[in-house]
């Protein structure tokens, strides 16, 4: 099961403001053994957000999804979410329960509406506010805000994803090439692709600079005895070549 990421605003393409969901999400994920699969940045159009719900919603994907669940005229996630599911929006009872308690007798209409959601949706708690996100079909949609979407997030991933923690061991390991053109070290990469499937390979070259030599960290990530596999081969084919490499701290 692959793990994705849709993060939402006009002001993210704009420039306007910093993404800082997708550091988080990494992070919280490493953190849990897990680690994110692919991710989109999308902005504020209904139609485009429908469309790529719908293909994720269609394959069976783990997606957090952050940003646009208000119900001011540029939040569409909601909409888009259930226009994709081919189902209507209604306000969820356990939404209109934690917004009752947290505005009491200044609950109005308009607040009420921040608990519809896609019909045969679950809520997600808001530690923050009490005002919650939901889910649906493994996708979990919570808003732009990170000090809310945050502990939103962990409480999915510790509650309802706890059974994906470590479920798929991972390792990374790495060493620095020095002065290594990559084209030099091409036939070592692809037999290293084609022999250990379990081990995605990296090769990540830098031209240096002032005080830094020009170097290639190349390394795979993935099923542990695949990694350390494939990195005994490629150190010894390094060192063949005579290449001066050392181990990635």
């Amino acid at each position: 099961m692959a793990i994705g990421a849709i993060i939402i605003g006009d002001e993210i393409l704009s420039g306007k403001r910093q993404d800082k969901h997708f550091d988080k999400v990494v992070e919280l994920l490493k953190a849990r053994g897990m680690a994110l699969d692919w991710a989109h940045y999308l902005g504020d159009d209904r139609a485009r957000l429908t469309e790529t719900l719908r293909r994720s919603l269609a394959g069976g994907d783990v997606v957090f999804s952050f940003g646009g669940i208000g119900v001011t005229p540029d939040d569409h996630t909601r909409q888009a979410a259930a226009a994709a599911l081919g189902v209507g929006i209604a306000l969820h009872p356990d939404a209109e329960r934690e917004i009752r308690g947290r505005f009491g007798e200044e609950t109005t209409p308009q607040r009420l509406m921040l608990g519809e959601f896609p019909v045969g949706s679950g809520i997600i708690p808001n530690p923050y506010n009490r005002i919650p996100g939901f889910s649906i079909r493994s996708h979990y949609f919570f808003p732009g805000f990170p000090v809310m979407a945050w502990p939103m997030l962990e409480w999915v991933l510790d509650t309802r994803l706890a059974h994906l923690h470590h479920a798929v061991p991972r390792e990374e390991q790495a060493i620095i090439v020095y002065e290594a053109p990559e084209s030099a070290l091409l036939d070592l990469m692809d037999r290293i692709v084609r022999d250990y499937p379990k081990a995605a390979l990296f090769s990540l070259p830098s031209f240096g600079g002032e005080g830094v030599r020009r170097h290639i960290e190349l390394g795979v990530r993935g099923e542990p005895e695949s990694v350390r596999q494939a990195m005994v081969e490629i150190r010894a084919e390094v060192s063949r070549l005579g290449f001066e490499s050392e181990e990635k701290g």
